[in-house]
């Protein structure tokens, strides 16, 4: 017992807590290990396909044709930070529009503004491959949802807007095996 003692006064407070910590490093490993606790990896359900809109309000083109087009890929940048080039799906512009009573006043007409004429609204649809996971669609390290501020650049262009909206597409390799691996149960 006084040997036990002599070796306890020889501790400093800085080994205990080196002790503690390895200790509890081993806790957390033990129980990563039995799955008690999910690492980053395995909180991914599935990787995917999927296709965002995103929604520039406001944009001023003088020129006879938007610089955006179906078909073409983009650079887009996500909360300012560089991501990746896109394919863009689909490109919808509209000038600026303004509401007009009638004389019944009971319906009401919706026109052009013509004091903004080169004034637009335009959507446009990406696709990418996003890792979905419990709280949605991951790209680049940033959940994709609506509201999320996205940059789309070309060679002479640099729009702001918002994603208005945020689809996974179906995956028919995924959807076949499994419709296979039903089968294969209902055999058996």
């Amino acid at each position: 017992m006084e040997k036990f003692i002599e070796i306890i006064k020889k501790f400093r407070p800085v080994d205990s807590i080196i002790i503690i910590g390895v200790i509890l490093a081993l806790i957390v490993g033990f129980f990563t290990y039995k799955n008690f606790r999910q690492t980053a990896d395995k909180q991914i359900e599935a990787t995917s396909k999927i296709s965002f809109q995103v929604f520039i309000r406001g944009v001023t083109l003088t020129g006879s044709e938007i610089p955006l087009s179906a078909n073409e890929k983009t650079f887009i940048s996500i909360r300012n930070v560089p991501y990746s080039d896109l394919d863009i799906l689909n490109v919808k512009a509209e000038r600026k529009k303004v509401v007009l009573p009638t004389v019944s006043n009971k319906k009401y007409l919706i026109v052009e503004d013509v004091s903004q004429a080169n004034m637009y609204d335009i959507t446009v649809t990406l696709t990418d491959t996003a890792k979905i996971t419990k709280d949605g669609a991951v790209v680049g390290g940033n959940k994709i949802k609506m509201g999320l501020p996205i940059t789309l650049e070309g060679k002479d262009y640099k729009f702001n807007g918002t994603v208005s909206d945020l689809k996974v597409m179906p995956d028919t390799n995924n959807q076949q095996l499994q419709n296979t691996i039903s089968t294969n149960d209902d055999v058996q």
